[in-house]
Parts: C-alpha cells; structure tokens; sequence
C-alpha cells in the first residue's frame, strides 16, 4: 500500500519554484532514501511530508489510514539540542506528546511505551541519566527513541548519522534497518552516505531541484546519476 504519492508536486518560496515535477510514491514498509547536492530541495520535501509546507502545484497524497501525526521525526542536532538539560527518558517520552490531547500528564502507558523503546535500542540503562552528558552515538539512540514514541508507520530522518564516529554510525544504521525490517515501519532517510544506498535503502529519490531518479537502489545504482553521484561521494 502507498503511503505517500507525489503527482507532479512543486514546492516554492516567495512565488519562487524551490523544487518541481516530483512525482514517486512510499509503499508500506519501505527504506527510501534522499540523496542529492546541498540545497537540492531535501528540506523542503521534507517539510512537505511532514505537512509544514502545502505545495505550490500537482497533488501530495497521504494514505488515509495515515495522520501528521503518526510520522517520526529525527531532524539535524543543533549545539543547543545537545545540551538540552533534561533526563534520557524525559527526552524519549517527548515523543509522546502527540498522544496526550488534553491530558496534561503522561499515562503509565506511555511512559512504558518510553521505557520499552530505550531498552528496544540498548540504552535502558541510561534513563536516569542527564541527555547532554551523554555521547553523540548515545544522544542519536536517544533521539531515534523519541521518534520511535511518536510514530506508527513512518520514520522520517535527516542525516542521521552526521557527525558520528564510523563504529557508531555503523551501530545507528543497524538499528534504523532493524526498526524498518522487525517493526515494519517505513523509513525514508536523508542522507550522503553510501551505506544507506549500498546495504539498506529499497528505493532511490535523486533530486536537485526536481527529480533526477526515482526507483530502486539496484537501478539507480546502475543509472548514469547514480554512477557519478556514488562516484563523486567515493572519490571525494
């Protein structure tokens, strides 16, 4: 089943085009990944998927059964993320949020659903423990979580593995693959490294300022702009 199908979208601002003529679909179960220069137009799918931005033409569809908010999100730290004074599990219990309506407390129910998630990714020992004194690999898993709470279907991520050591980037792309084959939830990741192309990615989405490749990541691979891009990241 199609989760997101694009159909001639374009995004713009300020009347300006900023990506045109994207037209490819997430099937259930998915691992996209979205490849392409600095200032491509990543971002602004992104926004567009996560319904922040309407577009300014064709047609961005969402599975009915599929609400804003059943998509997980784990955008780019900033320094003052990283510092963010609150406890492991406060932080993954943010994840929660969307589920609270009007209750102004978490339930029992979603503070397990915190607890299992941290033990899901090997870090239920560092509940208690202050977010900013932990790691970059540990504060990503803590991040991963979060976005784990928030989400039933899809999982949406944004150069996840940016600035982290080779071992740990390694620990975080096996958990993200677990995630998408054991729980089934769709994975649709932003990303420059070609681990996620080569080992786990199904499909492709190639932009810069519209779409260059769509398919899976045995064709793109095979394609003229997947050769030079693999090429160009490999070689550079």
């Amino acid at each position: 089943m199609s989760l997101i199908t694009c159909r001639d979208v374009s995004f713009s601002y300020d009347g300006i085009v900023a990506i045109e003529k994207l037209n490819f679909q997430v099937e259930e179960g998915d691992y996209l990944c979205i490849v392409g220069e600095n200032g491509a137009g990543k971002s602004t799918l992104i926004k567009g998927i996560l319904r922040l931005k309407k577009p300014a033409g064709g047609r961005l569809d969402f599975a009915g059964s599929l609400s804003a908010d059943e998509i997980g999100y784990l955008p780019q730290q900033t320094t003052l993320q990283k510092d963010f004074p609150a406890s492991v599990l406060e932080v993954v219990l943010s994840g929660c949020m969307n589920r609270l309506g009007f209750r102004p407390f978490y339930s029992q129910k979603e503070k397990n659903l915190a607890k299992k998630n941290l033990e899901r990714l090997g870090i239920g020992h560092l509940r208690k423990q202050c977010y900013r004194e932990l790691s970059g690999g540990q504060q990503q898993r803590v991040l991963l979580a979060r976005a784990l709470c928030a989400t039933k279907k899809i999982m949406l991520l944004d150069e996840p593995a940016a600035g982290l050591d080779p071992v740990g980037t390694q620990e975080l792309y096996e958990l993200i693959a677990r995630i998408n084959k054991e729980l089934g939830i769709t994975v649709i990741m932003v990303s420059h490294d070609t681990q996620c192309i080569n080992r786990y990615a199904d499909h492709v989405l190639h932009l810069l300022h519209t779409q260059l490749f769509f398919g899976t990541a045995e064709e793109y691979k095979a394609s003229p702009v997947g050769k030079q891009f693999l090429g160009g990241v490999l070689n550079a």
